[in-house]
């Protein structure tokens, strides 16, 4: 099994050389790093620069005073300077003193939570109009970084949008997002495949999520003592992250709303039915925040009309696992048996958890798997769900418009032995049905160039490829093995 370094960075080498490279310029850049809470940014930023002239500083959820005289106080003993708080009784002296600082040498100063200096939206915009007017001060040129960091993501970027008071200061903006399976297996590296997908499946992509996975343990008994213990170090973050999302009101509601999705509720009038809540403009706004924030995600057909409502689902592993499995059982859990509930509750259902899971990671591990096998550009990723002419349920896991105008279409199964060619006739049997039904994409998907993509945890029997291509069809088949080859 390989070791874990927990100091080792992981998917953000591209941000590492661009930021790094920013500090090196030899004029003034400003730059701007947003991410939900938990992915790593104060990691990035404190591992790209490690030496004396970076000046780091973490806001508070305290008012704008007590922040900016705390800023003042560990700026004089980061840099050996008398320096007095009253002196500096407003932002734009702050920053002014921050952009003079040590000058001509190269500094790098990093504002981590940004947002935290003012009390809301409008006084963040006067924040950065402080700055704005300090940064336009004419200064000799000199390598100065400034980074703003900050985990409120819309907030954070309404500071740099269109009429915004840093509207085009940027040298840079970044967004770091949670891992893909393939990073997360790198935090957690169970010797099996399965084991690494199953790991996601209840942690996603959240580096923080991950730290605490021990891959010397067993899959149940990390989820045991991490997620379902009621002192569980990820069980605690999960209860308190909506707690700690800058101005959210109704925190239970929002509870409310995240457990309904996660059970199986997607559509508003259901969400509305299973909280008990007005299916009105309050919910949808609820639900509009929530798909900000990184907790929803909305779904919808590929060939569905704009006026058609979306789908909603949890878009954060961990999250769901947390409101499908934790909250139902809380009696049981905090009397201290989490193994028992794993057992009873979480391993019978847990493949179909997993296998829902296994549809996002397969599409990643084809859009890794690309260029190295000359696979076809996906120009969007999606899935369609509705009805024959007799009125039949019909789904298709992928169906994916290809930047050559191709439509390619396919299965995704969480399996545990070699499927069969029966799969291909069964897929080829709906793309039928739909296209009886008037589905344009089905009649493109049954084209004789249109490509198949199935990928199965269990692989396939020998010659699976070649039926499935006899008619001259290109045919993308992929295991486990193989969405992990495309990690090395």
């Amino acid at each position: 099994m390989a070791m874990r370094d927990p100091h080792r960075l992981i998917d953000r080498e591209t941000e590492l050389r661009e930021l790094r490279s920013l500090a090196e310029a030899g004029e003034p850049r400003l730059a701007l790093l947003t991410g939900r809470r938990r992915v790593g940014k104060t990691f990035l930023l404190q591992s790209a620069w490690t030496d004396e002239r970076a000046f780091f500083f973490t806001a508070a959820r305290t008012s704008p005073a007590l922040n900016r005289r705390q800023l003042l106080l560990d700026l004089a003993r980061w840099s050996g300077e008398s320096i007095e708080p009253e002196d500096h009784p407003t932002w734009r002296s702050v920053f002014g003193l921050l952009l003079d600082l040590r000058a001509p040498e190269p500094i790098v100063v990093v504002i981590d939570e940004f947002q935290y200096l003012a009390d809301d939206e409008r006084g963040l915009a006067a924040v950065a109009s402080e700055l704005n007017a300090a940064w336009e001060r004419r200064r000799p040129p000199r390598p100065f970084l400034l980074v703003l960091s900050g985990s409120v993501v819309t907030t954070m970027e309404a500071v740099a949008s269109g009429g915004a008071p840093l509207y085009g200061r940027f040298h840079w903006r970044g967004r770091l997002d949670p891992f893909d399976y393939a990073y997360a297996a790198e935090m957690t590296p169970f010797v099996s495949p399965r084991e690494r997908v199953e790991a996601y499946a209840v942690y996603g992509g959240t580096p923080r999520y991950l730290a605490a996975v021990d891959p010397t343990a067993s899959l149940a008994d990390n989820v045991a003592r991490l997620s379902l213990s009621p002192r569980g170090e990820v069980r605690q973050l999960v209860e308190t992250s909506l707690d700690q999302e800058e101005g959210l009101r109704e925190v239970a509601k929002y509870r409310a709303v995240l457990r309904a999705v996660a059970s199986g509720q997607t559509q508003r009038n259901e969400i509305a039915q299973r909280t008990g809540l007005p299916n009105d403009a309050g919910l949808r706004d609820k639900l509009a925040r929530l798909v900000d924030l990184g907790y929803l995600l909305t779904r919808a057909n590929v060939d569905a009309r704009p006026n058609v409502p979306v789908a909603y689902a949890v878009a954060d592993p961990a999250v769901r696992f947390h409101h499908r499995f934790v909250e139902p059982h809380l009696a049981v859990l905090d009397r201290g048996d989490p193994r028992g509930v794993w057992a009873a509750h979480v391993a019978p259902r847990f493949d179909g958890v997993v296998g829902l899971e296994f549809e996002r990671v397969a599409t990643q591990a084809y859009d890794r798997l690309r260029r190295s096998r000359a696979y076809p550009l996906v120009e969007r990723w999606g899935r369609w769900e509705g009805r024959d002419r007799d009125g039949a349920s019909l789904e298709v896991d992928v169906v994916a418009p290809l930047a050559d105008g191709r439509v390619m279409t396919g299965a995704v199964k969480w399996n545990a032995r070699p499927l069969d060619v029966s799969l291909h006739f069964r897929h080829l049997t709906m793309l039928e049905r739909a296209a009886a039904a008037g589905r344009a994409w089905a009649h493109a998907a049954l084209l004789p160039d249109a490509p198949l993509l199935y990928v199965a945890a269990g692989g396939f029997e020998e010659g699976f490829v070649d039926v499935a291509g006899r008619e001259g069809r290109p045919v993308v088949a992929l295991d486990l093995e193989d969405l992990f080859s495309a990690v090395r």
